[in-house]
């Protein structure tokens, strides 16, 4: 469906005392990466929760393979594979500058509105995903 790679650079706060980055960070890389995935189709934050939908976390997985290091320059690949139903899932692959695999890893959204009740996704989301 759609794709887009997010660079990172990996700074001193984002590392553990041996210099490896801090097993939590990738969720925050995640979010950035997701961030930018839903801006590059048109579908800001911002735009989506304006438009009355809401999209939390409900499931979230890492599966670590090799660690990133201070100053490394990561490449997250994020993808949305399949059309959302009651939930929308996102893939992540983290990669060094060497092309080395990193991390892969997943995130499951719920659609929500204001009050915090299930709804079905934004027809503009399914237009957008589409292409």
């Amino acid at each position: 469906m759609i794709e887009y790679i997010y660079k990172n650079r990996v700074y001193y706060r984002d590392v553990d005392q041996m210099g490896i980055v801090y097993y939590t960070r990738y969720l925050e890389y995640f979010e950035a990466a997701r961030t930018e995935l839903l801006r590059s189709v048109g579908l800001d934050v911002i735009t989506i929760e304006r438009m009355g939908y809401f999209l939390p976390v409900i499931s979230c997985y890492c599966d670590y393979k090799k660690p990133a290091k201070f100053d490394d320059e990561l490449s997250i690949i994020t993808k949305i594979d399949e059309l959302p139903r009651s939930s929308m899932k996102i893939d992540y692959e983290v990669y060094n500058s060497e092309k080395n695999l990193l991390v892969t890893g997943y995130t499951v959204h719920s659609f929500i509105n204001s009050k915090g009740k299930t709804v079905k996704p934004p027809k503009l989301l399914i237009e957008k995903l589409r292409g």
